[in-house]
């Protein structure tokens, strides 16, 4: 059960927002040393999102929804989960900001 409840973490929370900071920071041409500090960030909260779920599966339903809306934005649920992960954050903030 475990197995499927990250497969659908992955697809539906971890896959987007992964998708999202990649695009921006490639269409932003980041430096190559931020895309891999934010990709690595995003690789070791991947682990605590699927506990995450696992242990509250609403919270699961509710922020898919909210990402799928577009009510919450994937980098706030990155920081949420993961608060370690701001100073890369920080680091790729003025690229993800730019208009593309």
């Amino acid at each position: 059960m475990q197995d499927l409840i990250a497969a659908l973490v992955a697809f539906f929370i971890i896959d987007p927002v992964q998708a999202e900071m990649s695009e921006r920071l490639a269409a932003a041409r980041a430096p190559q040393a931020i895309v891999t500090d934010a990709a690595a960030c995003l690789r070791t909260a991947a682990p605590l999102i699927v506990q995450r779920a696992v242990n509250e599966p609403m919270w699961a339903i509710g922020t898919t929804f909210e990402l799928w809306v577009g009510s919450s934005q994937p980098i706030a649920v990155l920081l949420e989960l993961s608060p370690s992960c701001a100073p890369a954050v920080r680091a790729a903030s003025p690229f993800l900001e730019q208009e593309t």
